[in-house]
């Protein structure tokens, strides 16, 4: 049993939580009295709140994102009578103190269903403010009760312990090993976090953790037999010289089946960058590009700064001359853009051929800039997570269903790359995608009458 508990419920078991790992680790003096304990999303409740009870904890932190939203109000709803009752079958499982944070909770509004379970939320950064508040908490002074919202300001990455120490051999084996060199983006594209006001201040200061610190731990994590390193960086390619560094120390150390994965700015690729890229082995490195849209006026809109043709180029450059696996992302439904529009762009992204195109809908986040958009643009979101956009003045709720549709059917047959040879002979070199492939996912639907759950073979079958 341990004073402070702090969990999560993660989208796949291979997802460690890094928040997690370091809120433990910047406990200072109370980290030995703290233990962590994920789950994933698909398991059963019982397997969820059996060890929570178990573990009898005076303090109880949860990290809430946007996808695991309703999940933990499931989690808490179904641990609160038991608490309210004080027992359980075999001895007592007292109330802990409910602290509840990440970016979800840092956003809600106050009378969010959520925050019913919760004694306090830490909304922003938590290294610190978890500390404190656990020290006030299980430690008490003689000092003025703590509001129940508390608002934690952007550390200082030099303060804090990066928390990687924590990841278990495990992890590191079997798992995706997630790291940060950085924190924060200089950009407030509307539809982000990024463009959320926090508490009244927009703060797009990007923060760096030292590099020679960073790159040690790396060192660490290699040897200890980490092998996959997903970036959290929003922009890791802004500093091109820090990005060099970094692209350096993995290619000299890169062994198969090792990998690491950024997220990079798509218009921000000078001579040095693609140079370091174009020696990275099969396999090795993964790139996500957030495209969103290729539309001027719609980027102009919602604040993203946007050059189609560079960003275009710069797909073709690593199609071409890297092995990198290229992972760029379109938004349907942002405000003003039909579907002619995202078809016309859709099609010039399937030109440059990513190894995947992944097509989302438009979510409408709490606390982002996204909200001005509503009324003029005649959008409507489902107020539940994950708040997608429902319909638009221009895209109404039928062809946002048929997108929605494409994406499922786009992920089984072109992204997952399981029917090469099918597709060449559907979609051949250099003709528009976009139509004959909505006309092919309408049809699939109508003969499986769903788009999950369908047998490989079947869908082969069906695609001849």
């Amino acid at each position: 049993m341990s004073d402070i508990l702090l969990s999560t419920i993660n989208a796949k078991w291979i997802h460690p939580s890094l928040a997690l790992r370091l809120l433990k680790a910047n406990l200072g003096a109370l980290e030995p009295r703290c233990e962590i304990l994920e789950f994933a999303l698909r398991q059963p409740l019982a397997e969820k709140t059996a060890p929570i009870l178990a573990a009898r904890p005076r303090v109880l932190g949860i990290s809430v994102s946007i996808w695991n939203h309703t999940a933990t109000v499931e989690l808490l709803k179904a641990l609160d009578p038991v608490w309210a009752d004080e027992g359980v079958p075999g001895g007592a499982a007292p109330r802990p103190i409910i602290v509840l944070g990440g970016p979800e909770a840092s956003f809600l509004q106050p009378d969010a269903e959520l925050f019913r379970y919760a004694d306090y939320v830490i909304r922003g950064e938590g290294e610190i403010a978890f500390r404190e508040l656990c020290t006030r908490i299980l430690e008490p002074a003689p000092t003025a009760i703590l509001p129940k919202f508390i608002d934690a300001p952007p550390v200082d990455p030099a303060l804090i312990d990066p928390g990687y120490r924590l990841y278990t051999a495990e992890d590191l084996t079997r798992k995706l090993s997630y790291v940060e060199a950085s924190r924060g983006c200089p950009f407030g594209c509307e539809f982000c976090l990024s463009s959320a006001a926090q508490w009244g201040r927009l703060n797009r200061r990007v923060r760096e953790f030292p590099l020679d610190k960073f790159l040690g731990e790396m060192e660490i994590l290699i040897a200890r037999g980490a092998r996959s390193f997903k970036f959290l960086d929003r922009t890791f390619n802004l500093d091109i010289e820090r990005a060099g560094r970094i692209l350096e120390f993995f290619l000299e150390r890169l062994e198969p089946p090792m990998y690491v994965h950024f997220e990079m700015v798509p218009s921000r690729f000078p001579r040095e960058l693609r140079e370091a890229l174009t020696r990275f082995p099969p396999g090795s490195l993964r790139l996500e590009l957030g495209i969103q849209t290729l539309n001027r006026e719609t980027a102009a809109r919602i604040g993203r700064p946007v050059d189609p043709e560079r960003e275009l180029e710069v797909l073709d450059f690593l199609r071409r001359e890297t092995q990198a696996i290229v992972h760029a992302d379109l938004i349907a439904g942002l405000p003003g853009e039909d579907m002619a529009s995202f078809a016309r762009g859709f099609d010039r992204l399937w030109q440059v051929r990513p190894t995947e195109i992944q097509l989302g809908i438009l979510k409408c986040l709490p606390g982002t800039a996204m909200n001005r958009h509503i009324e003029p643009f005649g959008m409507r979101f489902n107020p539940n997570p994950p708040y997608e956009v429902l319909e638009t003045a221009v895209m109404p709720p039928e062809d946002l269903d048929r997108i929605k549709n494409f994406a499922r059917f786009w992920e089984l047959i072109v992204n997952r790359g399981v029917f090469p040879h099918e597709l060449s002979a559907l979609f051949p070199e250099g003709v528009p995608i976009f139509a004959p492939f909505m006309a092919l996912s309408d049809r699939l639907l109508e003969q499986f009458g769903r788009n999950w759950g369908i047998d490989r073979r079947d869908l082969q079958s069906a695609l001849k």
